[in-house]
């Protein structure tokens, strides 16, 4: 197994570079030091995407109504 070492300036970028490595099925393990606590912003997590899984409970929303809103002259 080899070893490699890399120093990155911005740590925004070396949690995509993690991100990134992690994805590739070769490499077995990533760590990093001083990064633990770094979360990239914009992500939600599980809780937060069920949290809104009764948006739309009781209105009335069919795809034909859609489509007409989106395109009133064609139908």
């Amino acid at each position: 197994m080899e070893q490699i070492t890399i120093q990155v300036k911005n740590k925004q970028k070396a949690q995509a570079l993690i991100n990134f490595l992690k994805a590739m099925d070769f490499i077995e393990e990533v760590t990093a030091s001083d990064l633990s606590a770094l979360t990239p912003k914009g992500r939600t997590n599980e809780k937060d995407f069920f949290a809104l899984a009764g948006l739309w409970a009781g209105r009335d929303v069919t795809l034909d109504a859609i489509r007409q809103k989106a395109w009133p002259a064609r139908i």
